[in-house]
């Protein structure tokens, strides 16, 4: 079984989403994959794209939706107005809320009663939800443990997931003395108020980085619904190994890879990864990329595996240089879409219209941060 992945572009200036197409099979016996669908003009995009490269009645074996941001979810409506989809994999908080009723500070909700004002907040996921019920499609978590075609989802798992919803900027005030109970054998600390913190990080012009100099650090912190993204790993013929990692933050990339080692997916031996979250500083950091790809190599190494960014062209803020440089030190051939898309061809034939995509260089002067 071969994989291809391909990265379709979303979004213009800072109107940042993700939009990637699996192809996972042959030439001959394949199956298609979408993985977010990016925002609302981005659904026509998909469609067009799809009986473009792939006939007039094309078929989505999977849909993952890997959080509930607009950015990513948006799209999904177009595409399952007018593709058939046989298996939708998405978190539905207001179906998940009640597993964090005690989580959340006002302690009179009812189930029914949070269940409802979570839903009133998720209009565009509910639009998917009744879409796919609608056209009979399958609809499922992808909870750490679950396998979604050829791919094994190894984050979120249930439990950290009804942690991390109370903190979503769109459910009820959560009860941060519960939450920070609970963090201790999360293994994480309460987003809400670090996210105050990382937030006086501000950008202070630029720097220089040299290849031994390593500036990205430690401690990164993104939201908490970036955090449930779901991160998927799948392994392919000649040993190919895919990493796909949403917007998820640095738990989230620490999960799943604690996950992976307790199952036996090997880590550091990636043939592709997605760099998370459009290239953001805020979702890596040195230790986990360390962690999920290896030590640092020489600077005259050749690469060892791709690692694919979406990002909007003519975006000033993603993908960030000291992120991208990051993965290119462990290995990475950096390939960014910026308003092209993107494919990995992954052993299956390359397709009229695509031209080779070029490497992004090491970039000596990076983004300083006070």
């Amino acid at each position: 079984m071969h994989c291809e992945v391909e990265f379709l572009p979303v979004g213009s200036g800072s109107k940042a989403g993700d939009a990637i197409v699996v192809r996972y099979g042959d030439a001959a016996a394949y199956h298609l994959m979408l993985v977010d669908g990016g925002h609302a003009e981005t659904g026509d995009n998909i469609v067009a794209h799809l009986k473009k490269q792939f006939g007039p009645f094309p078929v989505l074996e999977h849909v993952v939706l890997t959080h509930s941001d607009a950015d990513h979810a948006s799209g999904l409506r177009t595409v399952l107005s007018e593709i058939p989809v046989r298996n939708l994999w998405m978190h539905i908080p207001w179906l998940l809320a009640e597993e964090s009723r005690h989580l959340f500070s006002d302690k009179r909700w009812t189930a029914e009663g949070l269940k409802s004002a979570v839903k009133a907040e998720y209009g565009t996921i509910s639009e998917i939800y009744d879409l796919a019920s609608e056209a009979g499609t399958n609809i499922f978590f992808p909870f750490q443990g679950t396998d979604i075609g050829p791919f094994r989802v190894c984050s979120p798992s249930r439990v950290s997931y009804s942690y991390l919803l109370p903190q979503f900027e769109k459910t009820p005030d959560p009860d941060q003395a519960a939450i920070e109970a609970a963090q201790m054998w999360l293994g994480k600390e309460s987003l809400a108020r670090k996210i105050l913190e990382a937030a006086k990080a501000a950008l202070h012009g630029w720097t220089t980085e040299s290849w031994d100099n390593e500036r990205l650090q430690d401690g990164g912190i993104t939201s908490a619904s970036n955090e449930t993204s779901v991160v998927l790993y799948g392994s392919f013929e000649n040993d190919a190994r895919v990493l796909l990692t949403g917007d998820t933050g640095v738990n989230g990339l620490r999960w799943a890879a604690i996950y992976a080692e307790s199952v036996g997916l090997p880590l550091q031996k990636f043939s592709f990864v997605q760099i998370p979250h459009h290239g953001s500083r805020r979702n890596v950091g040195p230790t986990i990329l360390t962690r999920l790809l290896g030590e640092i190599q020489a600077e005259v190494s050749a690469s060892r595996f791709s690692a694919f960014v979406s990002a909007p062209k003519d975006d000033e803020k993603h993908p960030r240089r000291i992120v991208l440089n990051a993965f290119k030190r462990r290995g990475g051939h950096i390939i960014a879409t910026q308003g092209i898309g993107k494919v990995h061809w992954g052993g299956f034939p390359a397709r009229a219209g695509y031209d080779v995509a070029e490497s992004l260089p090491f970039y000596t002067q990076v983004e300083e941060y006070t």
